[in-house]
């Protein structure tokens, strides 16, 4: 049953909730219409509405929510440690996207509940909260969406916000309304955040801080099928092996060309958004490569040039094909970069551009060690990457660097974990 909003709100909020309540009753056929572009999943526009898909288990509940793919993958780390340390505790998962359902219908433990996130309305916040009755709520990197943050504050949830990222940019917008500021951030009993940028940015705003974790920096080697591994290791046949890791537009190209310039048999792209795969193989193509996709179920043939792994889930794998790494989304202006521990975790030489800002100070740090290299454009790329194929050994000592970066990660994960314990029941 759907209860009232709290009063007391800052007007911005309080503004936000009546015109979210207002347009509430459009968003089923909002909803209906993001399905039929292939957004949303049909049989499941309930759960956006806040209509379980799903009987709450009995006992003490914990939920943990991330929006897209890779706010959803930095999560499943902690929920192996949650269930490692107490076993006993119901975890739900609610995410926002069709392809993080997809990967978290394959990489989720036995007995994990997922459900997609309600839209930010009341009724649907109001109906979600209502029927799971979360003990303690986990909202990853920069989840502040204020009807459900306040009704679960107002319901007694104690609420975490880890892994936080907060940009410039928003710090700047959500300091015009410090009021409001301070009620959302205030509604947390523990923020840990990523980096020293965004603790500044979250304390200027009023929040209370404490530690920090990045969950992009913990966790196992993504999986792999070891078998379809040495498939593809014998469709490269020996061949040097380049891997272009969550590309964006314009990535492909600056990367496919640098590799071929230096010398590289096969390039493999993986694209951040698989449904691009047609399209940056037919650039691909224009280039020259001889192409094949994976989503179209084409092979690696000895002539292919380059092979666009246009799938899901499946970055683990090509990986570890890879003799040297090079990460998308810093190339391309305006993205920020990826995660580069994901490579790091399987000991490879990696290279990413001069627009890596989401991850500065992570890359800052792997560059001092010499765990990853930098390129400022295409010729530099070049140069690195023939550097890289050449010499073997100095590839290798990269990668063993990277390695040795990500294992130290792996203890500020047991400190978020003693952070938490306090919030869950006993």
């Amino acid at each position: 049953m759907s209860r009232p909003l709290p009063l007391g709100r800052p007007l911005p909020l309080a503004l936000y909730a009546a015109a979210s309540g207002l347009l509430a009753p459009l968003a089923p056929m909002l909803l209906r219409g993001r399905a039929r572009r292939g957004k949303e999943d049909p049989a499941r526009i309930g759960e956006r509405l806040g209509r379980a898909g799903r009987s709450r288990p009995e006992g003490l509940l914990v939920w943990l929510h991330g929006v897209s793919v890779g706010e959803t993958q930095s999560l499943l780390p902690l929920i192996d440690a949650l269930r490692a340390r107490r076993p006993e505790l119901n975890l739900l998962v609610t995410s926002g996207t069709l392809t993080s359902a997809e990967l978290l219908a394959r990489r989720l433990p036995e007995g994990v509940i997922h459900q997609f996130a309600p839209v930010d309305a009341p009724g649907a916040v109001a109906r979600f909260l209502d029927h799971w009755r979360p003990d303690l709520g986990i909202l990853v990197e920069s989840e502040l969406w204020p009807n459900l943050i306040l009704a679960a504050k107002a319901r007694g949830v104690r609420l975490a916000l880890v892994s936080a990222r907060m940009t410039l940019e928003s710090a700047r917008g959500w300091a015009r309304a410090p009021a409001s500021a301070r009620a959302l951030v205030g509604a947390f009993d523990l923020i840990l955040p990523q980096d020293a940028a965004t603790e500044d940015r979250l304390a200027g705003l009023g929040a209370r801080v404490g530690g920090r974790l990045n969950l992009k920096l913990v966790g196992a080697p993504l999986p792999c099928d070891a078998a379809e591994l040495a498939r593809l290791e014998g469709a490269a046949s020996g061949r040097k092996v380049v891997v272009a890791a969550s590309t964006h537009p314009g990535e492909e190209a600056l990367v496919a060309s640098a590799a071929r310039e230096a010398g590289a048999g096969l390039v493999v792209v993986v694209p951040r958004h698989p449904d691009r795969g047609p399209a940056v193989a037919a650039e691909l193509a224009w280039l020259g490569f001889t192409v094949a996709r994976r989503a179209a179920s084409e092979t690696i043939l000895p002539g292919t040039s380059a092979y666009v792994a246009d799938t899901l889930g499946e970055l683990g794998l090509f990986l570890r094909l890879a003799d040297v790494v090079v990460m998308g989304g810093a190339f391309a202006e305006g993205i920020g970069g990826h995660n580069p521990l994901e490579a790091a975790r399987l000991g490879k030489a990696m290279i990413t551009g001069p627009h890596a800002f989401n991850a500065r100070e992570v890359y800052d740090a792997m560059f001092a060690e010499v765990a990853a290299l930098e390129a400022g454009d295409g010729a530099a790329l070049a140069r690195h990457v023939r550097g890289l194929l050449e010499n073997p050994t100095i590839a290798r000592r990269i990668g063993e660097a990277a390695l040795d970066f990500a294992g130290r990660e792996g203890a500020a994960l047991e400190a978020a974990l003693d952070a938490l314990q306090p919030l869950i029941a006993a």
